[in-house]
């Protein structure tokens, strides 16, 4: 596996500025759980209403900060440079809980935030991507999902005025295409992670 001139994948300041997310896998494995469960929902109910929609996007936003707190608060406890993850954690539980305590927000604003959310996202993925890169083989699936999220997001700016079916049709697919990815992501770091105990 590649590494930086002069850094070995026995090295500890390698091991120690991946294991944020090696040490963590099991959430990673969580938020893909539940993307593609949420996004099988979506594609099921293609005229859900607005209200519905507010919703199982609330729930969403904040069932995936919130594995993504959890693992950062668990990296404080192990020293781990837990920063990336806490604030996308953080974003996530905001933008939900914001959208469940104002049900009647109206489509547009849901359509920002939906996009906000996805670039927010996307971009802390792909930022985890490069911190994993020179490590883990196949870091390429969290510049994918990180892609998919800036992805879904620059298209959904581009086009406000969507209706309500696209939309749930949008985030449908890319929570299912995402949360496959992120599962693949999750055991590969996985593999890592019991191949490179800490300390070893």
């Amino acid at each position: 596996m590649p590494t930086e001139p002069g850094m070995q994948p026995s090295d500890p300041r390698v091991r120690e500025a991946v294991h944020e997310i090696t040490g963590n896998w099991w959430a990673l494995a969580l938020r893909a759980i539940v993307a593609i469960i949420i996004g099988i929902f979506a594609l099921a109910r293609p005229n859900i209403t607005l209200l519905a929609l507010i919703t199982l996007f609330g729930v969403y936003a904040m069932a995936d900060g919130l594995f993504a707190v959890v693992a950062a608060l668990r990296g404080v406890r192990t020293n781990d440079k837990w920063g990336w993850m806490l604030i996308e954690g953080i974003v996530g539980v905001a933008i939900g809980v914001y959208v469940l305590i104002n049900p009647g927000i109206g489509a547009l604003a849901l359509t920002w935030l939906v996009a906000a959310w996805a670039l927010i996202t996307g971009l802390l993925e792909i930022f985890a991507g490069a911190r994993i890169r020179r490590i883990v083989s196949g870091e390429w699936l969290l510049f994918l999902a990180g892609a998919l999220s800036v992805v879904l997001a620059i298209i959904i700016f581009a086009n406000p005025g969507i209706g309500m079916a696209l939309l749930v049709a949008w985030v449908g697919a890319y929570a299912i295409i995402s949360g496959i990815v992120l599962l693949g992501v999750a055991f590969r770091v996985r593999r890592w992670s019991r191949a490179h105990p800490r300390g070893v």
